[in-house]
């Protein structure tokens, strides 16, 4: 058959759309996997399918570039915004929810000529305690505590923002970091992460500025990661680095992420959402 997609990115962080309210995907993990792959077909971080919420207005069905699914993607759910807006299905309102494996977010859109440019997304609740996110700790949350992976030391502190990431604060450039290395040993270490992690590496440029890398689980490095970004920041903040309204730079881009600090207050996340072009791949 031949499936109709759109190529879009947030930050870089790119992935395959199908509208699912048109379209119906008989293997949708396998359709992923091959999909996503950069040689051989179109090419992204993953595939994410949009259809008909359940609950909220709309549903964002996220696959990684492995096949596995994903909880939440923060650059991938503004994307799904712009094509909700764009393509006419909120009918103008430029505030509607996206729900995601039972998550919902509440999204407003910022619009120039009729086409949205970029997407503030209420992101929820941090999840700080270490058996939700999930990580193996001595304490109830996992902050601030040494870690070593491969050959080197880490202070990291662990953040769910409805999919697991370990922050990792480090004194380099995050240019002149090794990432496959000590990225690849965190996110399969699972005597740690039960169910595998986003692997985070930050650099504190000052208290509203953080240079980040990432990488993420079933995918490897990705140019941008919005729930990272989010953990990032959250991390920051929650020891003392950088103040409540954070610039997140990524390779692809830059979000910026505010929270007040308490842990009941709700993630905000802001950044651009741009599409790359559309096609047809037979599946």
């Amino acid at each position: 058959m031949k499936l109709q997609f759109v190529k879009m990115h947030g930050a870089g962080n790119d992935y395959i759309y199908v509208d699912g309210m048109k379209q119906t995907i008989p293997n949708e993990s396998e359709t992923a996997r091959k999909l996503s792959d950069r040689h051989f077909s179109v090419g992204g971080d993953g595939l994410i399918i949009i259809k008909k919420g359940n609950v909220a207005d709309y549903e964002m069905v996220m696959y990684n570039a492995d096949g596995s699914r994903g909880a939440m993607c923060g650059n991938g759910i503004r994307c799904v915004a712009k094509y909700l807006f764009d393509e006419g299905y909120t009918n103008n309102e430029k505030e509607f929810t996206i729900e995601s494996m039972d998550a919902i977010k509440h999204i407003k859109v910022n619009v120039v000529d009729g086409k949205v440019v970029t997407a503030r997304v209420d992101m929820g609740k941090p999840i700080l305690k270490a058996s939700d996110i999930p990580v193996v700790c001595d304490s109830e949350k996992c902050v601030n505590q040494k870690v070593t992976f491969g050959d080197r030391e880490f202070n990291m502190t662990c953040v769910s923002m409805g999919n697991p990431h370990a922050v990792m604060i480090i004194d380099e450039h995050t240019s002149e970091f090794d990432l496959n290395k000590y990225g690849s040993i965190a996110e399969q270490d699972t005597s740690l992460f039960p169910d595998r992690v986003n692997a985070e590496f930050a650099k504190i440029v000052d208290r509203s500025n953080i240079e980040m890398r990432v990488y993420e689980r079933g995918a490897g490095e990705t140019l941008a990661c919005g729930t990272g970004a989010c953990a990032t920041a959250v991390s920051a903040i929650l020891n003392g680095y950088c103040d409540n309204k954070v610039t997140v730079h990524l390779l692809g881009g830059d979000l910026l992420i505010e929270w007040s600090g308490n842990e009941n207050d709700s993630v905000i996340m802001t950044g651009p959402a741009e599409y790359a072009f559309t096609g047809e791949v037979e599946i």
